[in-house]
């Protein structure tokens, strides 16, 4: 492999991987051009973890009963219930709590103890992160608290949560998040203000409504 060169799935439109139709790989194809070595680490990833290798099976049964019946709500249940965790945390933007009380009282419906914690924990205000008051998002108001997805993912580290989803972090802020959170984590809903949380739709529209995102 020339190391010097990037190779992409991006700009892919055959898509032989899904049936290892190697004759059909493109020149530029990552599974025929990434290093053997590479792959094998990561089967050994599966093969060293009982829990990860689980956990994918799980998810390719769930994908063959379900296909295009279940939505990702349905799934993620599945999911939990097969993998039989017996805590799971929920790590939610407070502009999503009413979305995240629903889904909660759904788990506890099915018997799923879970644990919510809210981006503002801890009250910490945004001049920790060295903002003045012009570059809050409310200046009129004395205090306004940062987001803190970093104390999110260690509070519910020391609860030990089996499993975690996310729901409308900022982009970013799911970031620090995900970099934090020990367990196996899944995401729930993708904060989009102003598309009702539904990013996918600016790609949907890209030349019509969204053209300016090309520029």
């Amino acid at each position: 492999m020339n190391n010097s060169k990037l190779f992409s799935c991006a700009t892919c439109g055959v898509m032989a991987c899904s049936h290892d139709a190697r004759d059909k790989y493109p020149d530029e194809c990552v599974s025929k051009n990434i290093d053997q070595s590479l792959v094998d680490q990561a089967l050994d990833l599966y093969k060293s973890d009982p829990a990860i290798e689980s956990l994918a099976r799980d998810v390719a049964r769930i994908e063959k009963e379900f296909y295009c019946k279940y939505t990702r709500v349905e799934e993620t249940i599945e999911l939990i219930l097969r993998q039989k965790y017996s805590l799971v945390g929920v790590a939610t933007c407070i502009g999503l709590l009413r979305e995240c009380s629903i889904f909660c009282r759904i788990l506890e419906k099915r018997g799923i103890n879970y644990l919510a914690v809210g981006c503002k924990v801890g009250a910490i205000d945004k001049e920790f992160l060295g903002l003045g008051k012009d570059e809050k998002l409310h200046p009129e108001f004395e205090h306004e608290s940062m987001c803190n997805p970093a104390l999110q993912a260690l509070y519910l580290n020391t609860k030990g949560t089996q499993f975690n989803v996310v729901m409308g972090l900022c982009p970013g802020h799911d970031a620090i998040f995900l970099h934090y959170i020990e367990a196996p984590t899944t995401v729930m809903i993708v904060k989009d203000r102003v598309l009702a949380h539904n990013p996918a739709a600016a790609l949907y529209t890209l030349n019509s409504y969204y053209e300016r995102i090309k520029a």
